[in-house]
This record gives C-alpha cells, structure tokens and sequence, in this order.
C-alpha cells in the first residue's frame, strides 16, 4: 500500500524503523561465540526453528529479529541446550550448549518471572552467582563485591535494599541484567529486554548492550524493534516463519548491520506482509481473514 495511506479493513499495522547506520566498529575475524551447522531447534521431536548455518565472531552484537512464531526465542533456549537440538550442530563458546552454559547469561522475557517474590533486589542479583558457586555456599567478599559491581554497572546501586516487586518494569529488566552480569559471561543472551520500557530506561539498557559489546562480550539480543537494531548491534539475524501455521521459522538474512538489514531481507522475513519503505521506515502490514 503507499507510505502513509490507512490500511485496508482487516490488516494489522506494524511499523518499524529501518535505516542506513553503518556498520558499529567491532573485532573482525576472531574467535567465534556460536556456530550452527543446519542446526534445528524445538520440543517433544517437533521442530521450531531450522536451517540456521552461521557463525556469530566473538564481540559483536546480533539483533534476532523476526515475526511472532519465527522461532526467536526457541533458538535462544537452544543455544542455552534448553530446547531440543533436532538436527545439525551447535557450539557455544567452543563448547557444547550445556557445557557453555556457566559462560552464559540471560535475560527473559519480562512475563516469565515472577516479580512477588519477596526477595530484595541485592537478593536476587545475588542469584546469578549460584550456577557457579552453588546455592548453599558463602559467596564471600569477592562475591559482595561483584553483586555491589554488576548493581552499580545497571545504575541501581541505591535501590539494592528495595523489595524487587517495588521496582517500576524498567528497573526490574535492569536488575535481570545485573543478574546476568554478576557471574562475568561471555556472551549474555536477551530476550525482548526492551518490551514496554519507558524512555528512560530504554536508553539505560541501550548503553548497557553498547558498553557490552565495547568490552568484548558477544550479546544476542531478541527485538521487533529495528531502531534497536541500528543504535546497538553490529550484526543482524532475521528469521522468518513459515508460510503454513505450523512450519518452522527459517533464517531470511544473516550479516552486519549494513549488509543484512534490508528492505528485501525484511520483507522476506515478514512474508505475509506488504512492506512499503518512507524516510528510513518500513511499515508491514499483515493480512487477516
């Protein structure tokens, strides 16, 4: 439909930015943070996400980006060897996923946990270093000191007393990361962290995924926001679903930023939709019966 034009009765809009940043400096060649050999994920033997042959160069950071249904969070879980590896070969960090997984930090998304739990955001920090040291051991003072480290790193040092539940979303999704942070990792997975966040707070883990990636660590991040895409990440990985309801997603494109955040790339990925680009925006609108 042309830019700007209401859509037609029936199809629902999404809009999205997608621009022409160039490419973010990172280390070209090295070691590599993930590699997928046909690799394909899912549950119970039935398939979520397939073909993914890729190699993600250690330091960079990846925008997985893609409609509901593609697989994006599925991938990651594998990744973590959550979710069931149904063919090919994967390696994290030069290891198995299940292997790598004490390198690895995470990020869920927002409604997977539960923010009643009466612990105090110190507390639940202070969780990020059990897979390491275990839940029944002292953390001692190099411990203290790393959950005062990744509290002041997030910006909320001065709330460490305050119960988690009384967090506002952003500050909530800030102490995940610090959570994630506590343990030092090598690559930090994050899934839809920008989901309903104010402003501010956007900004603040925007930063964070920026210094990240400036230090070295390798950060996948989860996003349908591809103004993201372009502030934060160095690379980016769209997957597309498929074209019946219960086919599995598929890569569309895989690269750096400048090369694989295309107008084509996108509407690949968003199949079932009419993509019209105006002044650095892509809208999609889907189709419904």
């Amino acid at each position: 439909m042309p830019a700007g034009s209401d859509p037609a009765p029936g199809a629902a809009c999404e809009t999205v930015g997608v621009g022409s940043a160039a490419s973010s400096g990172h280390p070209g060649g090295g070691a590599s943070a993930l590699s997928l050999v046909g690799a394909a994920f899912g549950y119970d033997g039935v398939t979520r996400v397939e073909r993914l042959t890729l190699e993600v160069p250690a330091g960079t950071a990846v925008a997985l980006i893609g409609p509901n249904g593609s697989g994006k969070s599925t991938l990651l879980r594998g990744i973590l060897g959550l979710a069931e590896l149904t063919a090919g070969e994967v390696r994290v960090l030069g290891e198995t996923p299940r292997r790598a997984r004490r390198f690895v930090g995470t990020l869920p998304q927002a409604d997977t946990r539960d923010a009643n739990l009466p612990l105090t955001l110190r507390q639940v920090v202070t969780m990020g270093l059990y897979r390491s040291r275990g839940a029944l051991r002292p953390i001692g003072r190099d411990g203290r000191t790393a959950v005062s480290g990744a509290l002041e790193r997030v910006g909320l040092a001065a709330l460490a007393r305050r119960r988690f539940g009384e967090l506002s979303g952003g500050q909530q999704q800030r102490g995940i990361l610090a959570r994630a942070l506590v343990s030092d990792p090598r690559l930090l997975l994050l899934d839809e962290p920008f989901n309903g966040l104010d402003r501010e707070n956007r900004e603040a883990l925007l930063g964070l995924v920026r210094g990240l990636r400036e230090e070295g660590r390798t950060v996948i991040v989860s996003t349908h926001d591809l103004e993201i895409a372009q502030e934060a990440c160095t690379h980016v990985l769209l997957l597309s679903s498929g074209h019946e309801a219960d086919q599995p997603g598929h890569p569309a494109a895989f690269g750096p930023l400048d090369e694989a955040l295309t107008l084509a790339a996108v509407q690949h990925a968003f199949q079932d939709t009419t993509v019209e680009l105006d002044h650095h925006t892509v809208t999609t609108t889907r189709e419904t019966e």
